[in-house]
């Protein structure tokens, strides 16, 4: 938004773009209209569970509870600490697969 003293603000260009869904918005719509994205949401779950990551996740929120007490913990305090850890440590060959399988989807859709 561009200000002035003399006048309220006038909206800037990409601002008015906001009617028109970005291309994220549309991937993601065709995903769930699909239901590709509920069968990548299961894919995802399985291979962290096989490869040990909700394991060592739970072992990493257990720690935590142990040493605060299990009292003086929120679940916003142990979403705080998990997220970075959890994003970080998805094993590289977890995210190559569901980018290939996104990128089959997108090229089958003709996005």
């Amino acid at each position: 938004m561009k200000h002035s003293v003399n006048r309220p603000p006038t909206p800037d260009g990409a601002e008015d773009q906001g009617n028109e869904p970005t291309l994220q918005e549309i991937i993601n719509i065709k995903l769930i209209e699909s239901g590709e994205k509920e069968r990548l949401m299961e894919l995802l779950r399985e291979r962290l569970i096989e490869c040990g990551w909700k394991d060592e996740m739970k072992a990493l929120c257990r720690s935590y509870v142990k040493k605060k007490g299990r009292n003086n913990v929120t679940l916003d305090d142990l979403v705080h600490l998990i997220t970075p850890k959890g994003r970080a440590s998805v094993p590289d060959f977890v995210k190559a697969e569901l980018l290939q399988r996104i990128r089959s989807f997108l090229m089958s859709a003709a996005l």
